[in-house]
């Protein structure tokens, strides 16, 4: 495949293509189809209330994440011990979450996004467009002076 006809040139040409925040454990799957670009990211425990997909200036697709807080939540019953706090129920303050940042190619239809979660599994579907673009080659007048 062509460098650049290829989705990932951007690996070359820009410093990334997609961006997690710290502590991310969204793992992520991006399939392309002859039509859409498919991203299959893992949201365990995430209602779909919790989940917020958008898409920013500069094609830029933004999945993020914010699980409510437990009940007994670090400091809020005196007696009880919390040992390990992986999954986000014994932080204080923000709540645990995660955030995946995808640029999108060029040649997709970013208000025909649709997304889903079933069985802790976000599917996002980017359509592709898939009309004819015009040429970008443009002429440039040569003359003898500038």
């Amino acid at each position: 495949m062509a460098l650049f006809g290829d989705p990932f040139r951007r690996f070359f040409w820009s410093p990334t293509i997609y961006r997690t925040s710290p502590g991310s454990s969204a793992l992520l799957d991006w399939i392309e189809s002859p039509d859409a670009h498919i991203f299959k990211i893992n949201v365990p425990g995430f209602s779909k209330d919790e989940i917020k997909v958008q898409v920013e200036e500069g094609n830029v697709l933004v999945i993020k994440a914010e699980a409510k807080e437990e009940g007994g939540g670090q400091g809020k019953e005196k007696d009880v011990v919390w040992h390990v706090a992986e999954r986000g129920g014994g932080i204080t303050g923000k709540a645990a979450g995660f955030s995946r940042e995808i640029e999108l190619p060029e040649d997709v239809k970013a208000d025909q996004i649709r997304a889903s979660v079933e069985n802790g599994v976000l599917t996002v579907v980017v359509p592709k467009d898939t009309t004819p673009k015009s040429s970008k080659v443009r002429n440039v007048n040569v003359t003898s002076k500038l």
